[in-house]
């Protein structure tokens, strides 16, 4: 066999490992699990960190305001020093919606050390906790949701422990209950990369092991978690977490190794509002925290550029490649892999509508990702950190040890 051969053939074997080792990453089937209502809705503050979100802020806040929730819940929009008016607006949906109570504060700055969702964030749980509620729901002010999601969360939660109800199936209660939510796809690039994206994120945290008792995978979406709120206490959450440019996942394993259960899924109540018309918006969305998820390491960074190549690249090019070269095995192997590549992505574009002929096009989608990943690099290497919204991260510290 020639050296292209042996290279596509170990890109098969990937895709096998991939296909049959990885908890089924490309099934799409969790979904919020089945519930019976408790006799006793706890107490629930949805908190909302926003940072000029006046352009969404009208579709998603009314959504939230008219949750049909039986038990006692507030909102608290915290405004993360805006500067397109977007605590008034939402002080004006409010009076004109009507529904869940609001309350709308400011914190001012963050302090060093903070990331600025994750400063919004603490100071809307301290306020938040002054109504001492069971739970809280972290929710970015770019979700909207159902009539019925907050009511679905909280029940598929389940009791605490000793208390009430189990969800359907009898399955223990969660701590932390998080949807993916469905991101806007309208234009020819939100088509190309959105979905990837999502492929791509449940590749990484495959749900069923998040949700698996005892896994060492800990993940959740930060634009919808529900978290109970004595596990956020046990978990120093958001203080022991304070300097993470990706708050979801590091929120996720805070609660794990404090013993508390996750649960991750695909939603079908809650989806994004905000949209990304161009390539450059979806590139500053990757690429602002793709190298901080390689934790900034340039040995991990090459072995991802390398594990893409293997991966995407190298099916369709062995397969190009053996035709045109009169190479078989490279032929064979190359177009056996693309097509198990393309398999696993077809469930994820059946659930977001998607036609199945896109399935082939995920080896360009994942050139563009290593180029969002490449630039990130670049443009932490050069000191610009991870821009967002007027603010530059730079690597932070490692945040203290808690005692």
């Amino acid at each position: 066999m020639s050296a292209l051969a042996w290279i596509a053939t170990a890109s098969l074997a990937a895709w096998c490992f991939l296909l049959l080792g990885r908890g089924s990453y490309w099934r799409t089937d969790q979904r919020l699990p089945g519930y019976e209502e408790p006799a006793r809705w706890p107490d629930v503050v949805i908190v909302v960190p926003a940072r000029d979100e006046a352009g969404v802020l009208a579709l998603s806040l009314p959504s939230l305001l008219r949750q049909d929730y039986p038990g006692r819940a507030g909102i608290v929009l915290v405004d993360d020093n805006s500067g397109d008016g977007t605590g008034d607006l939402a002080r004006s949906l409010s009076a004109r919606h009507g529904g869940l109570p609001l309350t709308v504060s400011a914190p001012g700055e963050p302090e060093p050390g903070w990331t600025g969702k994750l400063w919004a964030l603490r100071h809307g749980i301290a306020l938040a906790e002054e109504f001492d509620p069971e739970f809280l729901l972290l929710t970015d002010a770019d979700i909207a949701h159902q009539p019925d999601s907050l009511r679905a969360l909280v029940a598929a939660a389940g009791p605490a422990a000793g208390a009430g109800h189990r969800p359907r199936g009898g399955a223990d209660s969660y701590d932390v209950v998080s949807l993916m939510a469905r991101l806007r796809v309208a234009g020819g690039w939100e088509r190309l990369v959105v979905p990837a994206f999502v492929y791509f994120f449940a590749q990484l945290y495959p749900f069923r092991r998040v949700n698996r008792p005892g896994s060492g995978t800990a993940a959740a979406a930060g634009g919808c978690v529900l978290v109970r709120t004595e596990a956020a206490r046990r978990a120093g959450v958001p203080d022991s977490i304070r300097q993470a440019l990706i708050d979801d996942v590091a929120l996720a394993r805070a609660v794990r190794r404090e013993g508390g259960r996750l649960w991750l899924g695909l939603a079908d109540r809650v989806t994004s509002v905000r949209p990304y018309p161009r390539l450059g918006d979806l590139w500053s969305m990757v690429s602002r925290s793709a190298y901080a998820q390689l934790r900034h390491s340039p040995v991990l960074l090459a072995g991802t550029v390398a594990g893409l190549l293997l991966v995407y690249v190298v099916p369709p090019a062995a397969l190009v490649a053996g035709l045109l070269g009169g190479d078989p095995a490279a032929a064979w192997a190359g177009g056996a892999a693309w097509a198990v590549m393309a398999g696993t992505y077809g469930p994820m574009l059946r659930y977001y509508g998607e036609p199945l002929r896109m399935a082939p096009l995920l080896p360009l989608t994942a050139v563009l990702y290593l180029l969002m990943t490449l630039d990130s690099a670049v443009r932490h290497h050069r000191g610009a950190g991870a821009a967002w919204k007027g603010r530059v991260y730079v690597r932070p510290e490692a945040a203290p040890e808690r005692r």
